[in-house]
C-alpha cells in the first residue's frame, strides 16, 4: 500500500487487521477499519470465498453487495480446516495489530487459534470477537444469527403495530451495529495499548450491540413497571412525531415535538386553535390528545402534495422530510455534495458505492478499491508477508490449502 505524507495519512495506516469473520457482522466492522487506512487482510475459505459474494443483486458473478463490503480488503484464501492453513492464518496474526473472527465460540480454540495462543507471541493483539450472546454466559453456545438476537435483545419488540407481528426494518441491521460496536471496541484498545503496551479481547455479541440502542426502556421499567410498547409510526411519550400520507400518496415524517416548533406546525396546517390551545403548549399536554393532533395533521396533509407540506414547514421552521428510496438519494443534491457515494469501476464499469462515515476534516477515509475477487492477494500475502516462494505457494494450491 502506498503511504501518504504524515500529514495526510488516515487515522489507521500503518495497523494491520485480519478478518476471518463471514458474512456481515465481522465484514463490516473490517470495511470501517479499512476505509480508514488500516491494512485489512480477509481470511477465505477456497473456491466459493465468503457467501455474501452471492448474496442479493449479482452482476458477472458477483454480489454488488459485496463490491461494498469488501472495498480495500486484500483477499486471500486459506482452508482453516487444514493443518497446514492454520498454522498460516497464526503466523499472520503473530504478525497483526487486530484480528477479527465471528465463528461460533469455541471454534477458534478447537483450531488452536484461541487468545491463550497468542498471549506470548503477540501480546499487543486486539483479539476481537463477534458473535451472537457473546463468548461466555448459558446462551453462548446458541446459534445467533441477526435476526434472533433483534428479537432477544428487546430492540424487535418495541417496533410494529400494537397486537400485529413485530417488524423487522429490510436490513440486517443487527449485524451492521454489532460490527459498528466491534470497530469501536477495537479503537478503543488500540488507545489502551498505547498506554500499556498490551492488547485484550474485544467481546461482541449482536443482541448487546441492540440492547445499547434501548435509551430508557430498562429504567422505565425498573423505576416506573413501564414497559414501553410498540407504538407504529409514532414514538411513545414524544407528540407529534410521525409519518403522514399526502394528496399524492407519498409521505412525509413530521417532527413537530418542540413547544415553539409545534406552535409553528399547527398555525402552518391552519389550525391556530391547536396552536394557541394551552392544553398542547407542551409535551405532556399533547401526549393526552395525540389522537386529536395526529388527526388534524393528516387531514392537512391528505389536502396537499407531498411537495407543498414540506416546502410549507420548511418555511415554518419545522423539521419535516421525505422517505427517500436509493433512487431518490442517488439524485438527491445533498447526498451528493456531502460525498455520500464514491464511484468504482467493476471490469470497466462504473459503479456508485456509499461512502462511511464518521467524516473527518483532515484525515477522512475513502475507498481505494471495490471488494476483489477470490484469492486476488494471495500472491502478495503468502509471499511477501510469509516469505513463501513461488514452488511453495504452488504446493498450497496442489494441496488445496488456498
Amino acid at each position: 500500500m502506498n503511504k501518504k505524507p504524515l500529514a495526510n495519512k488516515k487515522p489507521l495506516e500503518g495497523y494491520r487487521v485480519i478478518e476471518l469473520g463471514q458474512l456481515l457482522a465481522g465484514p463490516f466492522a473490517g470495511s470501517l477499519l479499512a476505509y480508514f487506512g488500516a491494512e485489512v487482510i480477509k481470511v477465505e475459505p477456497p473456491g466459493g470465498g465468503d457467501p455474501l459474494r452471492n448474496w442479493r443483486v449479482v452482476k458477472d458473478g458477483t454480489s454488488l453487495w459485496w463490491r461494498s463490503l469488501g472495498r480495500n480488503k486484500k483477499c486471500i484464501t486459506l482452508d482453516l480446516k487444514t493443518e497446514k492453513g492454520r498454522e498460516l492464518v497464526a503466523q499472520l496474526i503473530d504478525g497483526a495489530d487486530v484480528l477479527i473472527e465471528n465463528f461460533r465460540p469455541g471454534v477458534m480454540e478447537k483450531w488452536g487459534l484461541g487468545p491463550e495462543r497468542f498471549k506470548q507471541s503477540n501480546p499487543g493483539l486486539v483479539y476481537t470477537r463477534i458473535s451472537g450472546y457473546g463468548q461466555t454466559g448459558p446462551y453462548a453456545h446458541k446459534p445467533g444469527f441477526a435476526s434472533v438476537c433483534e428479537g432477544i435483545s428487546g430492540f424487535r419488540y418495541v417496533n410494529g403495530f400494537p397486537d400485529e407481528a413485530p417488524v423487522r426494518p429490510n436490513l440486517s441491521i443487527g449485524d451492521s451495529i454489532a460490527g459498528l460496536h466491534a470497530a469501536f471496541g477495537v479503537a478503543l484498545s488500540l488507545l489502551s495499548r498505547q498506554a500499556s503496551g498490551q492488547g485484550q479481547v474485544v467481546d461482541i455479541a449482536l443482541y448487546e450491540a441492540m440492547f445499547n440502542l434501548l435509551e430508557g426502556v430498562v429504567p422505565e421499567f425498573d423505576g416506573g413497571g413501564v414497559i414501553r410498547e410498540p407504538s407504529g409510526t409514532t414514538v411513545t411519550g414524544i407528540v407529534p412525531t410521525n409519518t403522514y400520507r399526502c394528496g399524492d400518496g407519498k409521505f412525509v415524517v413530521i417532527g413537530g415535538n418542540g413547544d415553539s416548533i409545534f406552535k409553528r406546525l399547527m398555525e402552518a396546517a391552519g389550525r391556530t386553535d391547536m396552536a394557541n390551545d394551552s392544553r398542547l403548549a407542551n409535551n405532556a399536554g399533547r401526549v393526552e390528545h395525540e389522537q386529536d393532533i395526529d388527526k388534524a395533521i393528516s387531514s392537512w396533509c391528505q389536502n396537499h402534495t407531498s411537495a407543498e407540506i414540506l416546502e410549507t414547514l420548511e418555511q415554518s421552521r419545522v423539521p419535516a422530510g421525505p422517505i427517500y428510496n436509493a433512487e431518490d438519494m442517488l439524485a438527491d443534491p445533498h447526498f451528493n455534495d456531502r460525498g455520500l457515494f464514491e464511484q468504482v469501476e467493476i471490469n470497466g464499469e462504473p459503479l456508485k458505492s456509499p461512502g462511511m462515515i464518521p467524516k473527518l476534516s483532515d484525515t477522512p477515509g475513502e475507498t481505494e478499491w471495490p471488494g476483489p475477487e477470490v484469492g486476488s492477494h494471495n500472491e502478495e500475502v503468502l509471499g511477501e508477508l510469509l516469505g513463501l516462494d513461488q514452488e511453495a505457494q504452488q504446493k498450497l494450491r496442489d494441496d488445496g490449502v488456498v
